[in-house]
C-alpha cells in the first residue's frame, strides 16, 4: 500500500507572512499615509493647501489629522490621506 504524499513545506509562506508583518508595523500599521510637518504659520497653511490640491479630499480622504501651535508661531501638524484614490 502506498503512503500518502508528505504535506508541502510552509517555510516560504511563513517567511512571507513575517516579512509582511514587519513591513506593516514599520509603516505605522494603518491604512493611511501620514506625514508630520513643523513650519511657521504661513508655510503650514500653504503645505496643507498643497496636500488638498494634490490629493483631493473626496478621493483620498485627505485631512489635517492633528495640529498644535508651538512657540514662535510654529505649527506642528500631521496630514493624512489614503495611499491611492481607488
Amino acid at each position: 500500500m502506498a503512503r500518502p504524499p508528505a504535506p508541502p513545506s510552509l517555510d516560504g509562506l511563513k517567511r512571507q507572512i513575517a516579512r509582511h508583518r514587519v513591513q506593516h508595523a514599520e509603516s505605522g500599521g494603518g491604512l493611511f499615509v501620514r506625514e508630520t510637518f513643523l513650519l511657521d504659520r504661513p508655510a503650514a497653511r500653504q503645505k496643507a493647501q498643497e496636500w488638498f490640491e494634490h490629493f483631493p479630499k473626496a478621493a483620498y480622504w485627505t485631512e489635517v489629522e492633528s495640529w498644535r501651535q508651538l512657540e514662535g508661531d510654529k505649527i506642528e501638524f500631521t496630514m493624512r490621506r489614503l495611499p491611492t484614490a481607488d
